[in-house]
């Protein structure tokens, strides 16, 4: 072998080792599953751990976690940890991240490459083929659609943490309900034990002539009408019970969690209303998830004008050999078999001609697909503005009725039934005054309850809707007002 044909050999593999390395810029995947930007963004907005359970042993570390937290009286906080360690639904946002990278990671492949072998057989002959295609078309378009699937891929990536954080918020929004239903049932069973004394006290009335039939049914349904109360009261107690060990994805004994006894005390100072729509065209996900998609569409626009007369090009290489057997008689009478042995080989090129479709449809459709979503985006900035507006507005408007409810309402009937208490001391009042002003108290607190549950709701929407993680959770600023104006007051 000489030494220019040693030098020959030595570039070939560089050149082939130069190719591999080329092609061998291909992602790969990570160790966490891509689910890092999601639990930093938790830790960051949330001061929460979101974990991806993979094997048993994440499962019997969260399932401890889990039963550390349910020890006690579970909180607000605890409770979106728990959802964040246990909520299955989440796990499956997680899965899906997976497969967004599996997809990524094949996308950033370069092609396989086709192998084929024949064999023709005759009388006298054979023939082999062996035959290598290769798309070139994919080959070049390679680094292109490699940055498309990175970029999908880093939107799945906000797309779980998006779940993330919606999850935290619909947890915390019924931890909320849940509490106010207890507190609600409370207070309403108070009421039907004032009801029910006083139903007693009228009907020993109506017996010794005290009282007319008239008043004696008035009271009698009063407490009617209360003790249906507690029992919507009840029933809605368990229904938000439900909706929240649903969230943090408990079953068997873990159902068995505790609740606080009462909503936290209402904040002394309300958050600043300043840069809350700037901090959400910053910060919210959807919107970062709308700008990936348009950026992808873009990069896929660009690809589709690049290659509009192209859709494929195909290098075939081809191997034929040729086996063929000559029989012949010399003049002694002796066959003299000749074998002639053939090698071929082929190189093609095949590529499609644009003489009818010059790709102008996929490049219109591209195009539009591309508008719509920038409009889409823009849509969705106005709307975000918009929500951010009405999130504080209801936060502050909710905080501003509870504690309405706490230094007005509650303080006067708390005098009204002091004073009531005074002047039945007096013989100034019947029993049925005081009673009647005792259960409007107990009322208030109940409409009060309702009021603080509101707020604490807005609360949550006001951050939410900064960060992302879905919509309002319906703690509507009119809530409470409604249930004012509809409350159970005496009718006399």
């Amino acid at each position: 072998m000489t030494a220019s044909i040693r030098l020959q050999r030595i570039r070939h593999a560089l050149s082939l080792i130069a190719l591999t390395a080329a092609l061998g810029g291909c992602a790969s995947f990570s160790p966490d599953g891509g689910v890092g930007t999601a639990q930093f963004l938790a830790l960051s907005e949330l001061d929460k751990d979101a974990v991806k359970i993979s094997n048993e042993a994440d499962a019997i570390s969260a399932q401890a976690r889990v039963e550390k937290l349910l020890k006690g009286a579970v909180s607000a906080d605890a409770a979106v940890q728990i959802a964040l360690l246990n909520n299955r639904g989440l796990q499956a946002s997680y899965n899906d991240l997976g497969l967004a990278e599996a997809q990524m990671v094949a996308a950033s492949l370069p092609p396989n490459p086709r192998f084929a072998v024949s064999r023709l057989t005759g009388r006298l002959e054979t023939e082999i083929e062996r035959t290598v295609v290769a798309s070139l078309f994919a080959l070049a378009t390679l680094p292109a659609r490699r940055e498309i699937a990175a970029d999908t891929f880093r939107n799945a990536q906000l797309k779980a943490a998006d779940a993330t954080f919606k999850l935290a918020a619909d947890t915390r929004r019924q931890f909320y309900r849940a509490v106010a239903a207890n507190q609600q049932v409370g207070y309403l069973q108070q009421a039907v034990a004032t009801s029910e004394a006083t139903s007693e006290l009228i009907k020993r009335l109506g017996e010794s002539g005290g009282m007319n039939k008239l008043e004696q049914a008035r009271e009698h349904a009063l407490y009617a009408e209360t003790t249906a109360q507690l029992a919507k009261a009840k029933l809605q107690q368990k229904v938000e019970r439900e909706r929240l060990i649903r969230l943090l994805g408990l079953w068997g004994r873990d159902t068995a969690l505790r609740l606080p006894a009462s909503l936290p005390p209402l904040p002394a100072r309300l958050q600043s209303a300043k840069e809350v729509e700037a901090q959400a065209l910053k910060k919210r996900l959807d919107l970062q998830i709308a700008r990936g998609d348009l950026d992808i569409l873009a990069k896929r626009l660009g690809l589709t004008q690049a290659t509009r007369f192209v859709n494929d090009v195909d290098l075939l290489g081809r191997r034929t050999a040729d086996r063929k057997n000559t029989f012949t008689v010399d003049g002694d009478g002796a066959v003299q078999v000749d074998r002639e042995k053939r090698n071929l080989k082929t190189l093609e090129l095949e590529f499609e001609i644009p003489l009818f479709d010059f790709g102008q449809s996929k490049v219109a459709a591209a195009e539009q697909t591309y508008l719509a979503s920038a409009n889409r985006l823009a849509e969705k900035a106005v709307n975000i503005r918009s929500e951010a507006r009405e999130a504080y507005t209801g936060y502050r408007g909710t905080w501003d009725i509870a504690r309405h409810y706490q230094n007005q309402v509650l303080p006067l009937r708390k005098v009204i039934q002091d004073e009531s208490l005074l002047q039945y001391s007096g013989m100034l009042i019947d029993v049925t005054t005081l009673i009647v002003d005792a259960r409007a108290r107990i009322l208030s607190n109940a409409q009060a309850v309702e009021a603080r549950r509101d707020f604490w709701i807005a609360s949550v929407d006001l951050k939410h809707v900064v960060i992302g993680g879905g919509g309002s959770g319906g703690g509507s600023p009119g809530s409470a007002v409604a249930a004012a104006s509809d409350g159970g007051a005496p009718a006399h």
